[in-house]
Order: C-alpha cells, then structure tokens, then sequence
C-alpha cells in the first residue's frame, strides 16, 4: 500500500514537473507549480514570492488567499529575508511565519516552505499552508526538493523567456518608432520587417511590402553606389581585419509607389550566420533631402561668397594701380574721388568679413556678446534711411514712429545692422521702386519695428526658410543682386539674442514686411 502511494507520487511529480518545463509563460508557470505544490502537500493555501532586481521577495501567485493581503505578505517576507540574511534563526523564523498564519486569518497549523534555486542562484520562496500537523520522512523531503528543482528550472526558463521577449518587444517599438527607415530583409532580399518610417517614405504599407523583393519596393530614379543585390554577387560582405563586415551605402533619388521620388540614403548592415553566410540584412533608410539642400546651399553660398569679395577687391586693386600710375599726374579731386571709392570697398570688405565670421562664431557658441546702452529705435531708424535715401532716386522712404516712442535697452551697433539690412533688403527687391516704409509701434511688455516694401515679395515656402544660413531665395531677381544669404540670419540672431524675435509677412508681387519685437524694460 505504502509503495502503491510513494509510486503514485513520484507519477504524479513526473507528469507535473513535464507540465510546467514545457510553459514559458511566467504566470501560467507559477500557476501550475503552485497549484502542484498544494495538491502534494495537502495545504489549503499557497504563494509563491520571487525575488526581484533589487533583491527583495515579492508575492507573485497565490491559492486561496484573498490578494488584498499581499502588500502586508510582503512586508513580512522582507523582514524574514532580511533576518535569514543577518543569521539563520529557527525561532526568528518560526515567529514570523506565525505572523503569517495569524494575517491569513484561517485555521492554519503548519507550513512547509520550499526554496527556488537555479544554479546557486535564488530565484524565489514557495510556501504552503496547511490545517494540520504532519511530520515529512526523508523520503517526502527528497520527493519535494526534486519538485523544488524542477520548479526552479521551470521558472527560471519562464523568467529568462519573459526578459527575451521583453527585450524583443522593446526593440520592435524601437525600431517603429525611428525617425529612419528600417527594414530587415532575409537572404534572398525579402523583406521581413518594415517600419512606419519607411511607409511614409516609401509609400508602401508594411503589410503590402512584407514579403515582397526589397527590389520591387526599393526603386531607384537615380542611384549613386552599387545595387544591393550586385554587391552580394560581387563578393559582400567581406570582413577585414576585424570580425565585423563592412556596411554599404547607396544615395540617391528613390521612386516612391504614388510615382513622387525623394532623395534618400540607405546603409546596409549584414548580419552573418555561424557559418559565415549572410542571414539577415538590415536596412537603415534616411531621408537627405534636407542635407542636400544645405549642400546646396553651402555650394551657392561658397560660389557666392567668392564674388562678393572678388568685386571689392578687384576695385580697390584698380584704383590703387590706377592712383599709382608713375606717367599719369592726377589732379587732387580725381585722387580723392579714387581714394574714397577704395575706402567705401574697404568698409564693405571689411562688413562682408565681420558677418563671416560673426556667423562662424554663432554657429559654434549659439550665443551673441552684446554692448547693451539705451537705444532711441526711432531715430536709428531715421538715420539709417538717411544713409539709404542718396543711393536711389526710385524708393519713396517714409519713417511712421509714434512720439515719444520708448527707449530700449540693447547693442546700438548690432541693432542698427539689423535696420540696415532690412532697408537694403527692401530696396534690393523693390527694383521698380515704390513707397517703403519703417516705422515702429508700443505694444504690452515690447515694442514692435517693421520694414514694409512693394517688391517682388516672397512665397510661403520661402518665408519659411528666409532666415536660414545661406538662404536665398530661388528667382531671377536674387540671382541677379549682390548678397550672401547671411544678412537675415545675422539679423534675426541679433533680435533673439536681445531676447525679441522676428518675423515676415509677404504675398508674391505685392512686397513684404519685416518686423521684430525687443522687449521693454520696466
């Protein structure tokens, strides 16, 4: 009879130890060794604590106890971790084990607690309770610590899952949630994995491209760099001195599904197998179109730049040479004149240098050195249209400052740049003439300063960009006028570094009007 029963429970052990090896879930994992647990031990009431990050035990399943209790439960497996940790103690043990039958609150006589150990490593504690005394013989002892460290492994495989799968899951999101295109394709090019980015880029839904050739989705207009699929035949990747395979970078003009292209860089990185073969590859997609914009504008910059100090130099040399002429005997007016062209050229020279490197220097140092006084904006203002008005005999100039308009505190210098640089600005592309206008206004807290023109005025798209590095913008007219596209940056920086800001409204042929704010200071 006594063998029938110890057979009967070493099945019963096997059939559920096979049960909750073969779960990788952790819940249903904890479940089901619980559930074991206190069918063997004849207990009315089980839990199973795991230990965490931090070290503490943390009541993770339970059989018949009412959850509400957990948080005191744990409370008390604390202190009795804490006091095992300092000193094994039988009664220190006993009493808190007490505490716990007392919370339970039903007639509870023994506990049985099991440790969970994998490979010298706590994983947890499962504990049984039960209405009765009983006494466990060696052989019970053995039967349940086999059960412990089938359970331990059953948890331990359940928890390492639970981590892998965690952490598969946060890469998924990472990977949809990029600002780049990523994709991943198989060996044979196929794509297994295509992210949101990619969608909006490609045109493509995720769901029409997965499992599609990479080449039918993947449409080059115009590609700088070799194919993918001829740089596999052709012998990539190969590895060089260090394990790692080389990347492949194509650029160029992608087609997207709806027929529109975007300019595009994708990096290919292989991942290999144990053998050496490629088993994946993964796809990083990047939308340059914007770099190729400011490659362009740092091209027309570059371009430009060059001529505008080649005229002032070039003029400057032709008076000097010309002045220095050993056969020729100037008259003292002739001289003067030549004299004061040469110091005008160097004057703009030297202003064409000073925003050159004041751009540098705010590009590095994102901040501006201000020689902060009280400024009279109404009459910086009045001057500036007085060093203007001689220059053209087509522009109507009107100043519009209220009296008494409020002194600021700022940089005169710089503020007077900005005045200049919006008049010239006006007058540059006003080339039929026309009334312009600055004037200023009191506003709550700052005052308002705008330069309005009758020009050819701008687009919205090119009042999005007019303030950036090098801009300028696209039309017959700019191409024709001297300039280096820093002129509004500069300006702009100044107004920002004065704590204002700057703005522009304009509608095609029908002018623009730039304004900006300081603020007022009680």
């Amino acid at each position: 009879m006594l063998l029938d029963y110890r057979v009967r429970q070493r099945d019963f052990l096997l059939e559920i130890s096979r049960a909750i090896t073969a779960q990788l879930d952790l819940g249903e994992v904890l479940r089901r060794v619980l559930n074991a647990s206190v069918v063997m031990l004849a207990g009315q009431v089980g839990m199973v604590a795991l230990r965490d990050a931090s070290g503490e035990y943390k009541v993770r399943a339970t059989v018949g106890l009412d959850t509400a209790k957990i948080p005191a439960l744990n409370t008390i497996l604390r202190e009795l971790i804490s006091s095992v940790e300092e000193g094994y103690s039988r009664e220190a043990l006993d009493a808190r084990m007490k505490r716990m039958l007392a919370l339970l609150g039903r007639p509870l006589q023994q506990y049985v607690a099991l440790p969970l150990v994998f490979a010298g490593e706590p994983l947890g504690l499962l504990i049984v309770f039960r209405s009765y005394q009983g006494a466990a013989t060696p052989d019970d002892i053995q039967i349940l610590q086999s059960f412990a460290d089938q359970a331990a492994i059953a948890v331990h495989n359940a928890q390492l899952y639970e981590r892998i799968d965690h952490e598969r899951r946060r890469l998924a999101a990472i990977v949809q949630h990029s600002a780049d295109g990523v994709m991943i394709l198989d060996a044979g090019l196929r794509i297994l994995i295509f992210n949101r980015a990619l969608e909006r880029m490609t045109g493509w839904r995720a769901q029409d491209a997965i499992g599609a050739p990479v080449d039918d989705v993947i449409v080059w207009k115009r590609r700088d760099g070799m194919d993918l699929a001829d740089a596999l035949a052709s012998g990539w990747p190969a590895t060089r001195d260090s394990d790692t395979p080389e990347t492949l970078y194509v650029e160029g003009d992608l087609e997207r599904r709806d027929g529109l292209t975007l300019a595009v860089g994708i990096t290919y990185a292989p991942l290999l197998a144990a053998n050496g073969q490629v088993a994946n590859i993964i796809a990083n997609v990047r939308d340059i179109t914007h770099w190729r914009q400011a490659q362009e504008m740092q091209n027309v910059f570059i371009s430009t730049i060059s001529h505008e100090l080649k005229t002032p130099v070039a003029i400057i040399k032709g008076y000097a040479g010309t002045l220095n002429r050993q056969d020729a005997d100037w008259n003292p007016e002739v001289i003067r004149d030549g004299l004061q062209v040469i110091e005008d050229e160097s004057d703009r020279l030297a202003g064409l240098i000073e925003n050159l490197l004041t751009a540098s220097k705010l590009q590095a140092q994102r901040d501006m050195e201000l020689q902060l006084g009280d400024v009279r904006l109404d009459e910086l203002a009045a001057r500036s249209l007085e060093r203007f008005a001689p220059q053209t005999s087509r522009h109507e100039f009107v100043l519009n400052f209220p009296e008494e308009f409020p002194i600021v505190q700022g940089d005169e210098t710089r503020l007077r740049q900005v005045l200049d640089n919006l008049i010239n600005n006006a007058v540059k592309y006003s080339p039929d003439g026309g009334r312009i206008e600055v004037g200023g206004r009191v506003e709550p807290g700052h005052v308002t300063v705008y330069v309005t023109d009758q020009g050819v005025g701008m687009t919205e798209a090119e009042q999005e960009r007019v303030f950036e590095r090098f801009y300028r913008a696209d039309s017959t007219l700019s191409r024709k006028t001297q300039g280096t596209g820093l002129g509004l940056y500069l300006a702009r920086a100044i107004v920002e570094a004065h704590g204002g800001s700057m703005s522009v409204t304009s509608r095609p042929g029908q002018g623009s009007t730039f304004s900006f704010t300081l603020p007022l200071t009680s």
